[in-house]
């Protein structure tokens, strides 16, 4: 019968000296670790749902800039942005992408008919490239195709949130105008009036969406680049407005790019950001403390299987004589590091189930979905797999190095 066959043999020799103290200490340090990392990586995946939402008071992805206005300026060019200067931008490493805010270079008015009493005001158009806009309306499409009684079809309109509720709120209720629901402002008739070149135009608009990022009348390119060219008085100018896509937009260096060169987000926008890029930071330096629990759990383990070894010297060397090879031997050390690292990345996920289960229903009273521990889970699993390898690599050199080597 040969020395493999008798793998309880060399367990009974080798647990003799086996510290439980120390095995405890690395499985509690290593489960304390390994809990606070899959913690917080599981918050902040529920946490993330908050902005990536559109409406979400931390959603700030996007920032809208313009050059700031310094004492009075009139009839220049001095706002716009210059090639080279979105060039720069672009290089920046925040930046995802960038869009340029296309405007009317004509004049626009705009009248409706409420119920009877008509209102009557000036307004601005301006264009985007449809990625950067936060709601998708049907219809959002415009042809300059006159039907057959040579009028052009209704030009779509998206218009600020804001707008709406500053005339509601504010305009309507101090003019004894009615309140306007967002549903029904885009069933009435809007009309719009053109003018520049010496020519002008009388077209049909409908409110088609409300934009939550954007604080302007948006209009689909095609239109705006088709009336700028009927009536701009002069040829398409550089944007004044840009519209960025960033990674995190509270990072100090986005803040610090722009006051070096004098631009402005608009609203609050930078200014909530930060709450995102504190919470990443946060979140970061929670898992960090974690992976250093865990590192040096693992090199409590490291130490533990090095003490055993060294006092299990003269066995080892006589299992060697018997005939036993070190990984017939490595095979008693690999299931204790398997069962404990078992019994550690059991006990971590259900630290976080339990975890999530406090947290869930506060985050859900905010508008968060919590995101599903599968991907927690499986993170958990390869670095179990991982601390699993490097241990059974270590234990196998150890032993190695035990077992003397063969002459030549």
């Amino acid at each position: 019968m040969s020395a493999s066959s008798h793998p309880s043999l060399v367990w009974r020799l080798l647990r003799r000296n086996i510290s439980l103290p120390q095995l405890t200490g690395y499985t509690l340090a290593n489960l304390v670790g390994l809990a606070i990392v899959l913690s917080a990586l599981q918050f902040y995946r529920d946490v993330r749902s908050i902005w990536d939402a559109e409406d979400s008071l931390i959603s700030r992805d996007y920032l809208i800039i313009s050059k700031r206005v310094k004492g009075i300026t009139i009839g220049t060019h001095s706002g716009e942005f210059t090639e080279e200067e979105i060039a720069e931008l672009e290089q920046q490493p925040w930046l995802r992408s960038m869009g340029r805010f296309n405007a009317a270079g004509f004049r626009v008015g705009a009248s409706l008919d409420l119920w009877g009493r008509g209102m009557s005001t000036a307004l601005f158009l301006e264009a985007i490239p449809d990625s950067f806009y936060d709601v998708k309306p049907d219809h959002w499409t415009w042809s300059p195709t006159a039907g057959p009684d040579g009028q052009y079809p209704p030009v779509p309109i998206i218009m600020s949130k804001d707008y709406l509720t500053l005339y509601n709120f504010g305009f309507a209720a101090s003019r004894g105008y009615p309140q306007i629901s967002e549903a029904t402002i885009g069933e009435l008739p809007l009309r719009l009036y053109l003018s520049g070149r010496g020519r002008e135009m009388r077209l049909q608009g409908r409110i088609v969406g409300f934009s939550s990022r954007l604080n302007t009348f948006a209009v689909p390119e095609s239109f705006l680049e088709w009336a700028n060219a009927e009536l701009a008085d002069e040829p398409s100018q550089q944007p004044s407005r840009l519209i960025l896509e960033v990674n995190t937009p509270g990072d100090p260096a986005i803040q610090r790019y722009f006051d070096e060169h004098s631009y402005e987000s608009a609203g609050d926008k930078a200014d909530t950001g930060r709450a995102a890029y504190f919470l990443s930071l946060a979140t970061g330096a929670v898992m960090s403390v974690g992976v250093v629990i865990s590192v040096l759990a693992f090199f409590i383990l490291l130490l533990s299987i090095h003490l055993l070894i060294q006092k299990n010297r003269e066995k080892l060397r006589s299992l060697m004589m018997l005939g036993y090879s070190p990984g017939a031997v490595a095979r008693q050390y690999y299931m204790i590091v398997g069962a404990l690292n078992a019994v550690v990345l059991g006990g971590a996920v259900a630290a976080v189930l339990v975890a999530r289960s406090f947290w869930s229903a506060s985050l859900g009273e905010i508008g968060a979905e919590s995101a599903s521990p599968w991907i927690t889970i499986a993170v958990g699993v390869v670095i179990i797999l991982v601390v699993t390898g490097g241990n059974m690599r270590i234990i196998r050199r150890e032993i190695s190095k035990t077992f003397p080597r063969p002459r030549r």
